[in-house]
């Protein structure tokens, strides 16, 4: 129990630090965001296609006009703090926060104001200011985040998800079962993201609070904001790349098709967290190294877990793309069948984006943000191009497509300009994996022509995955320590 304790709550190695950070990120992920998917599935059949429809399409809109809220700061926060933790932190700490504040006032205020004249559905209009205040709350969360994260405390970060999804939770839920409107829905989920925000500063409260008296420092400002805005700009492109789908559905389309979207996009913007939660574990480890020149250090690190998220990716893309209709029924029922086709061809982004996040965190350990503004221009002129020119004709598929050419190109982008950088790799190594995806999906789809149920699939396809991989020896098993001894 000692030795467990301290592998848990104790940074002692690079590798047992990035470890536990990524144990506690994935257990605090994996946990709230299975919770907010059983809440999505409740809102999403109790709220029906349309109301479901109406309430993404809001947080689509919002979306647009909250980008300003951060732009960056709190990660360029915690990449501060993890580059000078021997020195005084205070001022860092105060006048990111300053400006932090600044900016969402600004964003919710511009929100509030002028998000109701951008659409024609009057439910629309009623709650963009609530969710204006909902991305306000998750904002100021993530800098406080940003502090745990810089100190490699992922296990602070855990515990407070975790609890705001509960917050989340018991309240959205209760509005749905006793007064189901959009509204009502709205108004609870954002209390409880209130909540939630209010917990994890409190319980960092000994780190910033101290920091606000006398530690603002002017001259820090115009530091601060001459590395965010490359962030403001990849923001605004980028929110405008995530939404625009939704946004040209709504303008060709009905309040219905917006809902069978809405069920599609869901999940896969849940799994867009699995590469998330491995590189912010690393990300202040990565930050260190690339401070102190170790470029052999990041590379070795950075094509590692490359293959990592390729290794996680790839079977669930193939898996889900052979079982689609049986898992969009399963989740969502019969009503959201529609949304089939495009949640199968959606899958195919999650390769694309688990290795761009990748790559994206390196880029941003080495001070380049600036190749953001490209990478994310690019993505987000050939989504909207994409778009008006699909989805008028071929609806929702037509979305999809536009979704993976933008993510294929706007990635790619960014390995070219990384490999200037580091020494990163993009097909070496991944043979092993590759063919334990293949076996995996033949069994998957054996067992689904055989008619076996859904749940049992799941449950093979799991089990035999790593089975393909440990028979073949996949070298990326030797960073799991109860595996490495067994495999040469």
């Amino acid at each position: 129990m000692e030795k467990l304790k301290s592998f848990l709550f104790e940074n002692q190695t690079t590798k047992q630090t990035f470890l536990k950070n990524s144990f506690w990120l994935a257990a605090g992920n994996v946990v709230s965001r299975a919770m907010r998917a059983a809440l999505i599935i409740v809102a999403a059949r109790i709220l029906q296609t349309e109301g479901y429809g109406i309430y993404s399409y809001a947080l689509s809109l919002a979306g647009f006009f909250t980008i300003f809220s951060d732009i960056g700061l709190s990660s360029l926060l915690t990449r501060e703090l993890s580059k000078h933790k021997n020195e005084d932190i205070a001022p860092y700490i105060a006048t990111t926060f300053y400006i932090k504040i600044a900016f969402i006032v600004f964003s919710v205020a511009v929100t509030a104001l002028l998000g109701p004249s951008f659409t024609k559905i009057a439910e629309v209009k009623v709650i963009i200011p609530i969710v204006a205040l909902l991305t306000a709350f998750d904002s100021m969360r993530g800098f406080f985040y940003s502090i745990t994260r810089s100190a490699n405390q992922m296990e602070v970060e855990a515990r407070s998800t975790i609890l705001t999804e509960i917050f989340i939770d018991a309240l959205t839920l209760t509005a749905l079962f006793l007064r189901p409107t959009i509204t009502n829905v709205t108004i609870a989920y954002t209390v409880g993201a209130a909540l939630g925000c209010i917990a994890i500063g409190w319980r960092t409260r000994h780190i910033w609070l101290p920091a606000m008296k006398r530690h603002f420092e002017k001259r820090l400002v115009k530091r601060i904001v001459n590395s965010a805005w490359p962030f403001a700009v990849m923001g605004l492109l980028g929110s405008f790349m995530i939404n625009i789908d939704s946004l040209v559905i709504g303008w060709f389309r009905s309040a219905n098709e917006l809902g069978l979207y809405a069920a599609a996009q869901k999940p896969i913007q849940l799994l867009y967290i699995i590469p998330s939660l491995l590189s912010t574990g690393l990300f202040p480890l990565v930050s260190k190294m690339a401070h102190d020149g170790k470029k052999e250090s990041v590379a070795r690190v950075t094509n590692q877990l490359f293959r990592g998220v390729i290794l996680l990716g790839l079977p669930i893309t193939l898996g889900g793309i052979i079982l689609g209709g049986k898992l969009i029924n399963l989740a969502f029922g019969a009503a959201y069948l529609g949304g089939a086709l495009t949640f199968q061809l959606l899958l195919l982004t999650l390769p694309t984006v688990f290795a761009g996040t990748i790559w994206g965190n390196v880029v941003f350990a080495y001070d380049k943000q600036k190749i953001f503004v490209v990478t994310t221009l690019i993505g987000a002129v050939l989504n909207t191009g994409l778009d008006f020119l699909l989805i008028p004709t071929y609806g929702l598929p037509g979305s999809a497509v536009a979704t993976i050419i933008s993510q294929i190109f706007s990635n790619g982008y960014t390995w070219l300009r990384l490999r200037a950088v580091v020494d990163v790799s993009l097909f070496k190594g991944l043979g092993k994996i590759f063919l334990s995806t293949v076996s995996m999906g033949a069994l998957v789809y054996a067992m689904q022509a055989a008619g076996f149920g859904t749940a049992t699939i799941l449950a093979a396809g799991t089990v035999f995955y790593p089975v393909f991989l440990f028979l073949l020896r996949e070298p990326v098993l030797k960073s799991i320590p109860l595996i490495e001894r067994f495999v040469k």
